[in-house]
């Protein structure tokens, strides 16, 4: 049976209007989904039942979609209006910077200037200066050269390097030049220091100078280096005094025979110490005693009491006999044979001690 009005046979019949809003929702919410991030949207929230809240208008909906169409309605773009001039009521009022706007030129460069520069020395203050002379001969009207210094590392034409510095000088319609100085401290004092523009000759003048280094007097000396020697440049080290040579014996004593041997003077008491008894008094004039004819010195008691030394007797120590007197004076000057030394004469005698058998 043919119908005259509906949908055709197997179509599922036509969409209610209630159907063709939901379809219509669905496409917008998908089409929201792929131009609108709700990870950075401040109002949306997700609740642990699995629905979605707006925090400003304090809303509940089921799914993003719907969420996507409050934030197109009346109600949501009313409160955002509201929070925003509130906002801007509470806020401070700042002043707003004051951006300086520069217009940049574009002119049509006709080459590069003529320029002179002239190297100078004041033998005075031992200072090296520079004379630049720069022509404009086709400058603006009623304008001016300018200059100025730039560092290595600000440049991007050449490799930077920290000893030298740039003098930039600029002028419309020509090119600007700059010329490569050394990076010395510039002395920017008034009557070294100046510039000069001449409207009549067309030509800028500028005159500089390097202020002098310090002193390098006041620079440590270079350590010496790890074998003694010490390192370049540095001055030599002094040398150590020569050894002075021994003083002379003294000369013999008055009334010796010639050809008498000469023994070593007695020495002199040693300084008392302090708090010790005084030394005792110097011997006789005369000289030591002569050996007596026996040719041995009587053998001195032995001690009376008990201890250590109370069996001691002269000699039984030693390897000598008891009637050999001590060794004197330095090895040298001992007899041979015997292995001592002869005893001193008296200086007021002129024949000498016969010598012990």
């Amino acid at each position: 049976m043919d119908r005259d009005w509906g949908s055709k046979p197997g179509s599922g019949g036509a969409a209610s209007a209630q159907n063709e809003a939901i379809d219509r929702r669905e496409r917008l919410r998908r089409l929201a989904l792929e131009t609108i991030d709700l990870a950075k949207d401040p109002y949306f929230m997700r609740n642990h039942l699995g629905s979605y809240e707006c925090k400003l208008c304090l809303t509940l909906h089921n799914n993003e979609g719907n969420y996507l169409a409050h934030t197109q309605g009346k109600r949501h773009q009313t409160n955002l209006a509201k929070r925003a001039a509130r906002e801007a009521k509470e806020a401070p009022a700042q002043p707003q910077p004051h951006k300086r706007k520069v217009s940049v030129r574009k002119t049509v460069k006709i080459g590069r200037p003529g320029y002179r520069v002239t190297k100078q020395f004041d033998p005075e203050t031992k200072q090296r200066s520079l004379l630049f002379q720069i022509e404009y001969p086709e400058i603006e009207d009623l304008a001016k050269p300018r200059h100025r210094f730039m560092s290595s590392f600000e440049q991007r034409v050449q490799s930077f390097d920290k000893r030298y510095q740039y003098l930039l000088f600029a002028a419309e319609p020509y090119e600007i030049i700059a010329f490569k100085v050394p990076s010395t401290e510039i002395d920017k004092s008034t009557p070294k220091f100046f510039s000069h523009w001449d409207p009549d000759s067309k030509m800028f003048t500028l005159q500089l100078y390097f202020k002098t280094k310090p002193p390098e007097a006041n620079k440590p000396q270079p350590a010496s280096a790890a074998n003694g020697t010490t390192a370049p440049g540095a001055p030599p080290r002094p040398l150590p005094p020569p050894p002075q040579a021994p003083p002379p014996p003294p000369p013999p004593p008055q009334g010796l025979p010639p050809g008498a041997t000469i023994a070593n003077p007695p020495r002199g008491p040693p300084p008392p110490m302090p708090g010790t008894l005084p030394p005792p008094p110097p011997p006789m004039g005369n000289g030591p005693r002569p050996m007596p004819p026996g040719g041995a010195l009587p053998v001195p008691p032995p001690p009376v009491g008990s201890g250590t030394m109370a069996n001691f007797t002269p000699g039984t120590q030693m390897a000598r006999p008891p009637s050999m007197m001590p060794p004197q004076g330095f090895p040298g000057q001992q007899m041979q044979g015997q292995g001592i030394r002869p005893p001193m004469q008296p200086p007021n005698m002129g024949q000498q001690v016969p010598r012990p058998q």
